[in-house]
Order: structure tokens, then C-alpha cells, then sequence
């Protein structure tokens, strides 16, 4: 089954909503200028009272790794998330838990050769287990409720040959059953397709997006 991550969780009762839905994954931003960043305590006592089977993913930008460690350690995360600048110099993030890399689509789509230079250096990470393909830009990293042409995201497949590929940036419940029958990607990773305002998840929503992921997993066989 395709792998559901349901990120920017600020509090409980949406965390237990997404856990009830069915997904496999959440995930808490600690990123400052986000309006999703959550405090290592807060994110604590989430993580606390969620089922050991679900997957609690930090979503780190150009956070020192001492830090990053120090914050997993804290905050119980099983795996973190780099989505900032990390996977230009991968090896100066060694942590201490399981990492994925984040690329940013739009730019890579614009610099294609700086994208296959930097993926090589990302593959010797020893801690990897996967990209996410989002559609942010140096910019704004990420949230931006806007899809990158899934298309263009093609000439990554053989990355999944290698590591595992979750794709994420504006996908809605309408939408990601498309999107992952065109890439068949490992997983698939929404924050704002499923929000209410920024931070506050609406449940209707979060159901409706984990069914329909499964429905396509049926579909597809």
C-alpha cells in the first residue's frame, strides 16, 4: 500500500484524526518562518500519545544537525524530513535517524545538471531512505498548496530503484489518486490539501484524502 503522510500537525486532536483516518505518518515542522512550526515540547507530547506504529517525521530547513538530532531525540520522531538546502551538501547532515531529502521540483526543473550533480552526493547519505518530490522553492520551502507538473517528475523514476520516492505539493483528495497512478511513487506526503487555515486540519478532509489513496491502491492492484 502507498504510504500516507499527513504533515504540519500542531496539535492532538488533529494527529488522532489522521491516525483514525488511516494514514501511516505524521509530521511536525520545525522551521521558524513556517506558520506550522511547532515547539519540541508541543511536539513531544503529541508524539507521546500516538500509536508506536505511526511514523512521526520532522521536517527540518537548514537546521544545524546537532540540533536536528537534539530535537528527535527530544521529541520521540522515529525520521526526519530535510527541506531546505540540505541536499546540496548532504553529507554535513548526518543524524541520527533515518532521513528523507527533499527536492524542490520547480528548481530542479530549472537546473537540471546542478539537480544530478547534488543527487549523487545524496545517495551516499548513510541514513537515507527516501526523496520527496515538493514543488517549493528556495523561497518557500514548502506548503505552497501548489502542484509542480508531475510530469517532469518522470525522469526521476529511476530513483526508485534506489531509495524510496514520496511525492508532496498541492495534492488534495481530488487530486492524489492522478498523481500517484502517473508516478506510482512509495508515498505521498499533504499538508495544506487537507487544512482548514494554516495548521488546523479539517477532518472531513484528512479522511477523504487517505481514502482516496487507498481506493487508487485497490484500483491499481
Amino acid at each position: 500500500m502507498t504510504w500516507v503522510k499527513i504533515c504540519g500537525m500542531t496539535n492532538l486532536e488533529d494527529a488522532l484524526v489522521a491516525v483514525e483516518a488511516g494514514a501511516d505518518a505524521v509530521g511536525f515542522v520545525f522551521y521558524e518562518k513556517s506558520p506550522r512550526c511547532v515547539t519540541v515540547e508541543r511536539a513531544q507530547e503529541i508524539c507521546a500519545k500516538l500509536p508506536e506504529k505511526i511514523d512521526r517525521i520532522g521536517v527540518f530547513v537548514n537546521e544545524a544537525p546537532e540540533r536536528v538530532s537534539e530535537t528527535t531525540d527530544r521529541a520521540g520522531l522515529t525520521a526526519v524530513q530535510f527541506h531546505g538546502d540540505e541536499w546540496k551538501s548532504p553529507r554535513e547532515y548526518s543524524v541520527n535517524r533515518d532521513a528523507f531529502f527533499a527536492l524542490p521540483m520547480l528548481e530542479i526543473v530549472r537546473d537540471p545538471s546542478n539537480a544530478i550533480f547534488s543527487l549523487r552526493n545524496v545517495k551516499s547519505f548513510p541514513n537515507l531512505v527516501g526523496f520527496l518530490l515538493d514543488s517549493g522553492t528556495a523561497e518557500k520551502r514548502g506548503g505552497t498548496g501548489k502542484s509542480f507538473p508531475w510530469g517532469d517528475a518522470l525522469s526521476f523514476s529511476s530513483l526508485k530503484t534506489l531509495q524510496r520516492v514520496v511525492i508532496a505539493g498541492g495534492l488534495t483528495p481530488s487530486n492524489v489518486s492522478t498523481a500517484a497512478e502517473l508516478l506510482h511513487p512509495w508515498g505521498v506526503d499533504v499538508v495544506s490539501g487537507v487544512e482548514a487555515s494554516p495548521g488546523k486540519k479539517d477532518p472531513e478532509k484528512v479522511r477523504a484524502f487517505v481514502r482516496a489513496v487507498r481506493e487508487m491502491d485497490r484500483r491499481v492492484g
